[in-house]
């Protein structure tokens, strides 16, 4: 059984049957943050050593910094065995979601600009108004291409305003020019700018693979080795199938496919769309004279990651990085068997440079699953080789290559540019997609079909080639993910302002009231509209709820007691209103606009609020057992008011916009308040009320998102989210009285592709939302790991697990007009700057409705929290469900072709096209059964993929194809039928099928 390394110890507290009576089991403070707030650590991602090789005499060969990881030492593992559940293997930044311009772009209509900026530096945008893979959600998606890399960001639509070039550059932190944009209308610029989008590095991977004999020590040993173990091939045959290196027509890896220079056999992979050759040392070819062997150092040497098997036991003398002589190999992955138990054990090593990568290693890092530890491993590579192109080595000269690129296609277009004074070059500020004049437009039909056609041949192209993965040909790879979501409420009537959880129940502030909301039962009112609460927190283990409501000069902090709630909920009394809150208004607070509480356990729950721009300190002391007996319970007033006490007054210079406390690491006079207004972000000290420039934002506009306190190694640190961009800083303890802050190694940053009005940490993930999608990212390093399409999105609650409204339709009308929207990207059916149609919300035989939905904390985090959380509206202990057992909305299954399969439906089309086939295939057929790449049908039990290429079988166009051929996959995908979830987060991989019609 693996280890998570998020996992944390929880407490549980026991209270008395009297309690029960009174009041719902709650979790504690610590219980129900501890999870989400975790104590994250860089720790699981190994440790930077100096690592020093010598040969048998001793003597010293050579020496290197790596970074080691051995799997995660120090964390806490007496929790019971089975409560949790590996989330965080993921492929980072794929490709489906990040080639922008092969998905969105190419074979579909969309305006190119070329412009310098103020430092004469060339760069393009790529502007497309598209469909969010027909969801109904029109977007601009821009890229912006400069020579330092691309910037991606995504634009709502609005048919009542416009969008301009030089807003969507504005939006990309592009404010002045030494040359304005101007269109580019050739239809050859997809083939350049492709070829830009390709420098983001390759689809398709080569790993070198050496054998390596117990006490073995140089490299020159490890290469001479002509055959490998009975353990070796039983490796190779887990990570792939053997084939013929002559006439190989797939993915090659630079192996001679012709003449047998390379060796004649080779293995080789489809891992989740991305073809992978091996270098195996011991199929290369052997020289007995050359004891260097040459040849085999010739590609192994040459790669980026190496995995290194090597034999006997785990005392026999340890392998080094610094035995091999490359100056290119940056990541050694090494790997031992152990016959006794048949399991793996794995070591990563990456040179000092390369950046954090997931996933990290459980601990101890051993598998006795052998399917999981082939995707473990290919996962760990394939983000290792994509973090090795961010280092300096491959970084400077990536940017060499774009900016080569960029200037070279910006003098071979400048010329058509200045080439007469026509209409259409008069659209570099006007909208993306304007009407036209009408003596250009037969002209401007005749040039948008030709560029389409030109795209659509290039994307087939391209794909035949190999040079995109299979997911981005054809979509979908099933697998239950963690983010996936389940049905809470269906049919929700009313607008949300507000939200918190309270149990397993959900306390909702509405246009009509408060509401309790529980699954399965009918809502029930707690409060009537005439209170309007704007923000909330629901504190079970202190028995408080404390809420801001109303708005202007009205506006208060009233705190309020969970019990007597529960006691007026259980004996039905008369709803309360905004009258009845007199005694529960917290002094001092009107005209309030913002409150914050600390989130973090400590002893003392403090509260900031904000009334213009003062900020109000008042804390609370309370047990520190954190324990309701029933004694206090009865003891104590209705109304806690009295147990707050006024602290002081802070002023600050203008009224802040995100507000959030910082726990310091003694918690005495340490404690800090971070705060954003204008285009900065603040630390004030709570004892002093002395404030320290934190963060400055460099732009003209700033929309401030979330300042999220986290906690790395017991230290901490902020998540600062403006606009696209999110920054983490780390914020050092108090030194002389002030917070030091200046830059650190463990600051970075990333951007967004959508501005989120809200952002969520749910470790190991960070979640942005944003009006329609949900864009998951690591926290360890920003990289992406998914974006969903949520239609009509709005966050509700995130305290606990996570809450969302969003729109669902509900028929099976959705399927035809996705197809009939498909069609009407081709050529033949091509209007002059058509914009694309999108259908209404609502359309004949569907019936638009908003549900909520939840996303369970435990499926995210990775193990299930065993605490007795009772709902307030029920009777009964009821314990989170772990990820095996819930009932979670599909990830929408397809096909991954294989190279000989698209050839064939290549070859079909173009016989179509040139009319010599007496029948085509009608679309709603699917294609027959294809050849398919043989793949070996492996022993269960060393857990080997079972084909590489799955075959194409005709079923119904409804069916959900499977590309896995895993039994308890496919039982769970035929228990879990799409049909029975009103609504499913939809993958952005989902490409549509190419139309040469």
């Amino acid at each position: 059984m693996l280890s998570f390394p998020y996992a944390l110890k929880l407490k549980y507290r026991f209270i008395d049957s009297c309690t029960l009576k009174k009041c719902f089991y709650s979790s504690s403070v610590s219980e129900d943050l501890g999870c989400r707030r975790g104590e994250f650590s860089r720790k699981h991602y190994g440790s930077v050593e100096l690592l020093i090789s010598s040969d048998a005499d001793g003597a010293i060969q050579r020496a290197g910094r790596f970074r080691v990881e051995n799997g995660s030492s120090g964390e806490n593992t007496d929790y019971a065995p089975g409560t949790w559940h590996r989330t965080d293997v993921h492929l980072e930044n794929p490709e489906y979601h990040t080639r922008w311009y092969f998905k969105y772009f190419l074979g579909k209509v969309h305006q190119n600009y070329l412009g310098t900026d103020a430092e004469k530096n060339p760069f393009f945008l790529s502007v497309v108004l598209s469909d969010q893979n027909n969801q109904r959600i029109p977007q601009y998606h821009s890229i912006l291409w400069r020579k330092t890399g691309t910037q991606k960001i995504c634009l709502p639509y609005s048919p009542t305003k416009t969008l301009s070039v030089k807003s969507i550059l504005s939006a990309m932190s592009l404010d002045k020019f030494e040359k304005s944009p101007r269109e580019i209308f050739h239809p050859e610029i997809q083939k350049d700018l492709l070829v830009l989008e390709e420098q983001e590095g390759s689809v398709n991977f080569k790993f070198g693979v050496l054998y390596a004999k117990d006490g073995q020590l140089t490299d020159d040993e490890m290469f001479s080795n002509e055959t490998g173990s009975e353990s070796f091939q039983r490796f190779l045959h887990l990570l792939g199938d053997t084939i013929t290196l002559k006439g190989w027509s797939g993915y090659r890896g630079g192996l001679d496919t012709k003449n047998d220079t390379t060796g004649t056999c080779s293995i080789y992979t489809v891992f989740q769309g991305h073809e992978i050759m091996f270098h195996v040392s011991t199929m290369l070819p052997y020289s007995r004279e050359n004891k260097q062997q040459v040849e085999r150092k010739r590609h192994i040497g040459n790669d980026i990651v190496t995995i290194i098997f090597q034999e006997g036991e785990d005392s026999s003398p340890a392998f080094k990085p610094s035995m091999i002589r490359s100056h290119f190999t940056h990541i050694f992955a090494l790997v031992r068997y152990n016959k006794q138990n048949d399991s793996y054990r794995l070591k990563i090593f990456s040179e000092e440079s390369v950046p954090l990568f997931g996933p990290p290693l459980p601990s101890p890092p051993v598998f006795t699953n052998h399917q999981e530890f082939r995707d473990f491993v290919l996962v760990k590579l394939i983000n290792g080789e994509k973090a090795t192109l961010e280092t300096p080595t491959f970084s400077q000269k990536r940017q060499r290559t774009l900016d080569m690129l960029i200037r070279s296609l910006y003098q071979d277009m400048s010329p058509d540019l200045h080439k007469g004074n026509n209409m259409l070059n008069r659209r570099s500020f006007s909208d993306v997609l304007p009407e036209s004049p009408k003596s250009t437009r037969k002209k401007e039909e005749a040039r948008q079909a030709e560029f389409v056609r030109l795209g659509q041949a290039l994307k087939l192209k391209t794909t035949v080639k190999g040079d995109t993965t299979t997911n981005l040909a054809t979509a979908g790879f099933c697998k239950k993910e963690p983010w996936e979501s389940q049905s809470f409420c269906s049919n929700f009537p009313h607008e949300v302002v507000c939200a918190d959880s309270w149990g397993q129940s959900l306390l909702v502030s509405t246009d009509a009231g408060i509401l309790l909301i529980d699954d399965g039962q009918p809502s029930v009112p707690v409060f009537d509209k005439t209170l309007q609460i704007k923000q909330m927190n629901v504190l079970e283990a202190l028995d408080l709820l404390i809420a801001r409501t109303d708005k202007g000069k009205d506006s208060r902090v009233l705190v309020f007691r969970l019990s007597a709630i529960q006691k007026a909920i259980e004996t039905k009394k008369m709803i309360r209103s905004k009258y009845d809150c007199r005694e529960n208004k917290l002094e001092r607070t009107k005209g309030c606009h913002l409150y914050a509480i600390n989130t973090h356990h400590g002893s003392e729950l403090r509260i900031v609020v904000a009334i213009r721009n003062k900020l109000l300190l008042v804390t609370k002391k309370y047990n520190s057992l954190n324990i309701l007996t029933s004694t206090s319970l009865l003891s104590s007033p209705e109304s806690p008011v009295e147990e707050f006490q006024y602290i002081r007054e802070i002023c600050l210079s203008d009224p802040p916009v995100v507000m959030t406390l910082v726990d310091g690491p003694t918690g005495d006079s340490d404690n800090m308040i971070c705060v954003a207004y204008r285009h900065q972000f603040d630390l004030v000290s709570e004892s002093t009320g002395e404030s320290y420039r934190l963060h400055h934002v460099e732009t003209n506009r700033v929309n401030f998102v979330a300042a999220i306190d986290v906690y790395e190694d017991g230290e901490a640190g902020l998540f600062l989210c403006y606009n696209y961009v999110c920054q983490y800083r780390k914020v050092y303890p108090f030194s002389g009285g002030s917070p030091l802050i200046q830059p650190s190694a463990y600051d970075f940053h990333f951007s967004w592709n959508q501005v989120p009005y809200a952002v969520v940490c749910a470790f190991p993930y960070v979640l942005a939302f944003t009006t329609d999608s949900i864009e998951i990212r690591l926290v360890v390093n920003g990289n992406l790991v998914h974006t969903a399409v949520v239609p009509e999105l709005q966050l509700v609650a995130s305290r606990s697990d996570i809450y969302f409204k969003a729109t669902a339709a509900v028929s099976g009308s959705f399927d035809s007009t996705s197809k009939e929207m498909s069609s009407k990207s081709s050529p033949q059916t091509l209007t002059a700057y058509e914009k694309p149609e999108f259908p209404l919300p609502s359309l004949e035989g569907e019936v638009p409705c908003k549900n909520l939905y939840k996303i369970p904390l435990s499926n995210l985090v990775g193990r299930s929290i065993e605490r007795p959380l009772k709902s307030p509206l029920a009777h009964k202990v009821i314990t989170t469900t772990t990820l095996s057992g819930f009932t979670s909305l599909p990830v929408t299954h397809s096909l991954s072709l294989s190279r000989m399969e698209i050839k064939e439906i290549a070859s079909r089309t173009r016989k179509e096209l040139l009319g010599l086939l007496d029948e085509s295939v009608p679309k709603t057929e699917c294609p027959q059964k294809l050849k398919n790449v043989s793949r070996r049908q492996s022993d269960p039990k060393q857990g080997a993929v079972r084909s590489s290429k799955p075959k194409l079988d005709c079923y119904s166009e409804r069916c959900h194809l499977s590309t896995s051929s895993d039994p308890d996959t496919l039982a769970n995908r035929e228990e879990s039928s799409p049909s029975s979830y009103p609504f499913q987060l939809i993958s952005l991989y989902d490409e549509d099928i190419i139309d040469l019609k």
